[in-house]
C-alpha cells in the first residue's frame, strides 16, 4: 500500500479520524458510510492571532487533538521567536487528548512536563535546548516565579500573546495534571477537560 505524501515527500496520514484524533478502521474506506471529523490541513499556514481564536474554540469543543494541529501549524509557520509558545501549547493540547482518550499516564506527563516551554517563551529564556536547562525555569526571572513580568517586559513579550490567557491555561494544565495524578480521570469533569485560551472568551 502507497503512504500518501506531501509535494516534499513528507508521509501524511490521510485516513479519517475521530473526533479525539484516533484514525478510523482501514476497513473503513470512503464507501463505507464512515464518516470522520473534519481534519486540519497538513500544509496550514495561520497567524498567530487566528491559531489562538480557532485553538480556542476546538479546545473548549472538546477536540483538543485538533487543536494541537493547529497549534503545531503555528509553530511550524510563525516567527522562530515563538516556537516554544506555539509548541508548548501544543504540547499541552497533546496532554488534554490523552486524558481525552482515558491514559492518564500520559496526561500527566505531558501536562506537568511541557507548561515549562511556554513559561520560557514568557520570560523570554529561549528553548530549554538554547537556555541549557529543561524549561528555562530561573533564566531571566529573578525572583524565581515562572515567565515573571519584569522579565516579560525586559524583552518586550505580552502577559497575553494574541489575547491568551497564558496565565490561567497553564494553571489548568498544573491542576489537571496534579489532580489526574492523585486521583485518576474518572472524577474529572469533562468541561475541566476542556480549558479555553482566548482571555475574553465566553
Amino acid at each position: 500500500m502507497t503512504r500518501d505524501r506531501d509535494p516534499a515527500g513528507r508521509p501524511r496520514n490521510a485516513r479519517p479520524r475521530d473526533a479525539l484524533g484516533r484514525p478510523l478502521d482501514p476497513a473503513d474506506d470512503p464507501g463505507s458510510g464512515v464518516v470522520g471529523t473534519d481534519r486540519i490541513p497538513d500544509d496550514l499556514v495561520i497567524t498567530g492571532a487566528e491559531a489562538a481564536a480557532l485553538a480556542d474554540r476546538l479546545l473548549r469543543d472538546g477536540r483538543p487533538f485538533h487543536a494541537h494541529e493547529v497549534l503545531e501549524a503555528a509553530w511550524k509557520s510563525g516567527p522562530a521567536d515563538e516556537r516554544d509558545l506555539w509548541q508548548g501549547l501544543a504540547q499541552i493540547a497533546v496532554g488534554l487528548t490523552h486524558a481525552r482518550r482515558g491514559n492518564a499516564r500520559g496526561a500527566v506527563a505531558l501536562l506537568s512536563r511541557v507548561a515549562e516551554r511556554v513559561r520560557s517563551y514568557q520570560g523570554g529564556a529561549g528553548s530549554p535546548d538554547e537556555a541549557g536547562s529543561p524549561g528555562g525555569v530561573g533564566s531571566g526571572d529573578g525572583d524565581g516565579s515562572p515567565g515573571g513580568a519584569g522579565s516579560r517586559r525586559a524583552v518586550g513579550r505580552p502577559a497575553s500573546p494574541f489575547g491568551m490567557n497564558i496565565a490561567l491555561f497553564l494553571a489548568a494544565a498544573d491542576d489537571l495534571a496534579a489532580r489526574i495524578e492523585r486521583d485518576g480521570l474518572d472524577g474529572i469533569p469533562p468541561a475541566d477537560l476542556s480549558p479555553g485560551l482566548l482571555a475574553d472568551a465566553p
